[in-house]
């Protein structure tokens, strides 16, 4: 016995198209078209923001003070610094910003939060201002805007 297999080989000069499939050929349902969801999106209005929430009027303008306070000893503001915490716009047009220094020994530290209510205050629409100045966290260079790191070539 033999385990060899043979192959066994046919010649032809040519091979029938197989059919193509048509649009005719397919089963006719009827579907009812779904509401299209961006229908109701892009017809809607943009919300409005309050004044003193991000995006606001009034809390971009004190964002906007604030980028105009610079450190004395790096060439940049200090809300771009990452030197801002926090700025919370309260009714009336109080607003409290929660700031730090680059060191506790920063020749500023006792001039600078000064500088930051009373430019603050100066924003048309600001009642009053209230700086607090916090050491935890401690700053440190990852809290820059990528624009300040750009800057001093830290990108």
């Amino acid at each position: 016995m033999s385990d060899e297999q043979s192959i066994k080989v046919e010649e032809v000069d040519a091979v029938d198209k197989p059919p193509r499939a048509r649009v005719d050929d397919a089963p006719r349902e009827t579907f009812e078209r779904k509401r299209d969801y961006l229908e109701g999106f892009l017809s809607q209005k943009p919300a409005t923001v309050a004044e003193g929430e991000p995006g606001g009027a009034l809390y971009e303008a004190v964002i906007d003070a604030l980028r105009e306070i610079y450190d004395p000893e790096i060439p940049v503001n200090i809300y771009d610094l990452g030197l801002i915490y926090g700025v919370e716009v309260a009714a009336e047009g109080h607003v409290a910003v929660t700031m730090t220094l680059t060191t506790p020994h920063c020749p500023v530290a006792e001039s600078m939060p000064g500088e930051v209510e009373m430019r603050v205050g100066a924003v048309p629409g600001v009642g009053s201002a209230e700086v607090e100045l916090v050491w935890d966290p401690p700053w440190d260079p990852q809290k820059m805007s990528d624009e300040a790191k750009l800057e001093l070539g830290m990108l």
